[in-house]
């Protein structure tokens, strides 16, 4: 099951803003669920007029982080993605609770490279309490870093 959660939205059901617009969408932490999450990322940055570029970085990214904090979410967990649309800027924070606070996600891989390529910005939050997180921001023009 999907949720997605327009807060502050506009002047309708699914109607969003932009900028300051923030919309959360909940899933059952599955990978056969990532699709809608990657489908939400990218309607929200065409909305804000990204460019074409811009649009597939952020989708790619937003699919590499959900797969991440996936591959390590309890069984039965939520996988919780809030995007924070801004002029020119889209923030990510995707997180997952883990069945162990110790679980790690490793940043020495080549997906979590790609992922770096991909976002303006990358962190990982691991807070020791059982909840993983990645934020990612990335800009509305594609231009090399």
């Amino acid at each position: 099951m999907s949720e997605v959660d327009p807060v502050g939205a506009g002047d309708g059901p699914g109607t969003v803003e932009t900028p300051g617009s923030v919309v959360e969408v909940r899933t059952s932490a599955s990978a056969s669920l990532i699709p809608t999450i990657r489908a939400v990322a990218s309607d929200l940055a065409a909305r804000a007029d990204f460019d074409l570029d811009a649009i597939s970085d952020l989708r790619m990214a937003v699919d590499e982080a959900c797969a991440t904090l996936v591959d390590v979410a309890a069984p039965g967990s939520s996988l919780r993605c809030t995007f924070d649309v801004r002029e020119e800027l889209i923030r990510v924070h995707a997180e997952v609770d883990t069945a162990d606070a110790a679980t790690p996600v490793s940043t020495d891989t080549f997906g979590w490279r790609v992922l770096q390529t991909l976002a303006d910005e990358v962190e990982l939050e691991a807070n020791g309490s059982g909840t993983v997180g990645i934020r990612l921001h990335k800009r509305a023009d594609a231009a090399p870093r």
